[in-house]
């Protein structure tokens, strides 16, 4: 009786693998970085693409004549993103 379960057991195995295709009743686990990524890529998509009140801000800042912009910084900024692509 034992070899009969064992054979027929073996036989349904088979039956669930066809041509070398996996059976329907494995599945995938992601990994909980994989899992992660994913709901960081959904939150992300989520948001505006444009800061709506850090743009109204900057209008009211320039509006009001106190948006003040130092050229020492931009030119920081424009020397470093160069590097950054000359190394990159």
């Amino acid at each position: 009786m034992q070899q009969y379960q064992k054979n027929d057991g073996l036989k349904q195995e088979a039956e669930r693998t066809v041509a070398g295709v996996a059976s329907p009743r494995e599945k995938v686990d992601l990994s909980t970085r994989a899992k992660d990524v994913q709901a960081i890529r959904n939150a992300v998509a989520g948001m505006p693409d444009i800061r709506e009140e850090k743009v109204q801000e900057l209008k009211d800042r320039i509006e009001a004549g106190t948006y003040n912009v130092s050229g020492e910084k931009i030119a920081e900024k424009i020397v470093g993103e160069s590097l950054l692509d000359i190394f990159a």
